[in-house]
């Protein structure tokens, strides 16, 4: 039973509590078991709210033997991100030790739907302070460990709820995306994360309800297979009055997209996204896996996007328009009374305060002028869509990274791949310059290297074609199912 509740799919569970044939309190208190056993290697969890989720477990079996009306997520487990994914009345740290006991006072609006949707949230999962690299470690919780190997990380900054559906702690759980902080976790974790377009998900963020846009941050989906994605995101999809940056979203159909073929399709690989140094094992896993797309019926052609920036020049940018966006959220937290970078400076991780202080001074020309190197970027992102369906690339240069073992350095990803110097924070990352335009993408688990590491293989379509990413995934999924790769626990 256990095995079916977490390791399965979260779709097959709501339609076994919908029929009556599984109590929301088994699926509870399975998921709490297996945290209990496993979870003090793994640290994929900062909050588990036991007595909540057991309340709420309660209430959703009394509908159900009532016959109310049930969400598509009726007693569903879930797992909700420790970022700026409130929940009111339960702690959130977002990483970071002035926050270590702050309770918020509201409740996201994603979250809000999940539990509008019947969903059961189990607890809060660990991310590096406020999400600012693509590694999960921090000076509260320690760095959170990909169940394929307890030495090496989950991957960030989402690493936690990543780790903890890989171990099949939740059947499901979410994530947000700033830079790949869906995707890189999917990729070190093996499971499938779904980064929708910009807009799709909303994001009310005050006291600047416009700080999302550079560069674009998406909340997602992180799953065992696509389906439970496209269930997630039926729920969490959908304008919101309170976001002036929403998109409509009317009758998407995203699950009904996810068994959709591909049959003459075009896909554009580019195995380095023209730019990256590529690990050789990684490499060699993606170029294998790409042949899935061919036996699914599309057609494959490897491209040259003709980017004339290197990978440092777009990965210093990433730093800058995050250095801005953190000093912005900051200035907002001194409303609060919470000054970082004043009385909780020494707290604070200290490439986090980097970020902060090598941004500080930006003008807002300088900001302005970044925005053309952005432009060029999506051009050339846009070109590829005018001839091609899909572009497709590996998730990340490097299998999992080992993890630090001291909370002063902490765990960040490699210097160099290929004898070519990276920036430690995000350069090995072919995800991020997605956050630079807004497409829809998705990390699909590719295969394991020869030591049984995952890699995931980065799919992304284009503007506002999530339906048509869930349908590449789908094909994906079904020539090459990673169901039984993860590891017994």
């Amino acid at each position: 039973m256990s095995s079916r509740i977490t390791l399965g799919s979260a779709t097959e569970v709501a339609v076994r509590i919908r029929r009556g044939e599984l109590s929301p309190m088994t699926a509870v208190e399975e998921c709490l078991d297996r945290i209990h056993q496993q979870d003090e290697n793994l640290n994929a969890f900062v909050t588990v709210v036991e007595d909540q989720a057991r309340k709420q477990a309660r209430e959703a079996t009394a509908a159900v033997e009532s016959g109310e009306p049930l969400g598509p997520l009726h007693g569903v487990p879930i797992a909700i991100k420790d970022l700026f994914d409130f929940k009111t009345g339960v702690r959130n740290t977002m990483g970071s030790k002035p926050f270590t006991e702050y309770v918020p006072d509201k409740t996201s609006p994603y979250v809000k739907r999940f539990e509008d949707a019947g969903a059961i949230i189990i607890g809060k999962t660990n991310t590096p302070e406020f999400g600012h690299k693509a590694t999960t470690d921090n000076r509260i919780q320690g760095p959170t460990s990909t169940p394929f190997d307890l030495d090496r990380n989950a991957g960030g900054s989402s690493g936690g709820s990543a780790a903890a559906v890989a171990a099949g702690l939740v059947p499901i759980a979410q994530g947000t995306d700033a830079g790949g902080s869906v995707r890189i976790p999917a990729s070190f974790c093996g499971v499938y994360g779904f980064k929708p377009s910009y807009g799709r998900v909303p994001n009310t963020s005050r006291p600047d309800g416009f700080l999302s846009h550079t560069p674009t941050l998406q909340a997602g989906p992180i799953t065992r297979c696509v389906d439970d994605a496209a269930l997630m995101l039926d729920v969490m999809a959908g304008p919101h009055p309170r976001d002036p940056l929403s998109v409509p979203d009317e009758d998407p159909a995203y699950r009904k997209a996810v068994h959709r073929g591909i049959e003459q399709t075009d896909v554009a690989y580019s195995p380095d996204f023209d730019v990256f140094p590529v690990d050789e094992r990684v490499r060699t896993v993606v170029d294998d896996a790409i042949d899935a797309f061919e036996v699914a019926g599309a057609n494959v052609e490897t491209v040259n996007l003709g980017l004339s920036h290197d990978q440092a020049e777009l990965s210093d940018l990433w730093a800058r328009e995050m250095g801005m966006l953190y000093n912005s959220t900051i200035e907002g937290l001194k409303d609060t009374g919470t000054d970082l970078l004043g009385e909780h400076r020494e707290e604070l991780c200290p490439e986090f305060v980097a970020l902060l202080e090598d941004t500080r001074d930006l003008t807002v020309l300088d900001y302005k002028r970044d925005d053309h190197l952005r432009t060029e970027l999506y051009d050339v992102i846009q070109d590829i869509f005018a001839e091609h369906d899909f572009l497709v690339t590996p998730t990340l240069a490097v299998p999992p990274v080992e993890n630090v073992d001291d909370p002063e350095t902490q765990t960040v990803g490699p210097t160099e791949i290929n004898g070519e110097p990276v920036d430690p924070l995000i350069g090995w990352c072919l995800t991020y310059p997605i956050n630079f335009t807004g497409h829809p993408a998705a990390s699909v688990p590719a295969g394991l290297t020869d030591n049984g590491l995952p890699v995931g293989l980065q799919i992304v379509g284009d503007r506002f074609a999530d339906t048509a990413v869930l349908a590449a995934s789908g094909a994906f999924e079904r020539v090459r199912p990673w169901h039984d790769t993860y590891p017994p626990r």
